[in-house]
């Protein structure tokens, strides 16, 4: 089991993720947040085949779904990332790290 901890930015929602691949490629994802959003996009995902979603890159499910999903303000969403990242972990194609984005505005 893998998870990781998100905390969106500015909305205010954090997530919590977990990633479960029993046999090491298959992963399924569920998560805990109070974005309803998320929880949407989470629930149409169903188990993911990991080594084809990193090939299929940007035409993976986890993004395809982003796409249809967050609309508006919620385009620029760090989530589906860290759900692709804690995938790659729970499927052993990287190894767990804190990843970041620290934004400042400069006046």
């Amino acid at each position: 089991m893998t998870n990781a901890f998100i905390e969106a930015g500015v909305c205010g929602f954090r997530t919590e993720v977990a990633a479960d691949a029993p046999d090491g490629q298959n992963v399924k994802l569920s998560v805990t947040t109070d974005c309803d959003n998320i929880r949407d996009l989470v629930s149409q995902l169903g188990e993911i085949d990991a080594y084809a979603e990193l090939g299929a890159g940007w035409e993976g499910v986890i993004q395809r779904v982003a796409r249809a999903t967050l609309k508006g303000c919620c385009s620029g969403c760090v989530v589906p990332g860290g759900l692709f990242k804690a995938m790659q972990v729970e499927a052993n194609m990287a190894l767990p790290q804190t990843v970041s984005v620290r934004i400042e505005k400069q006046r």
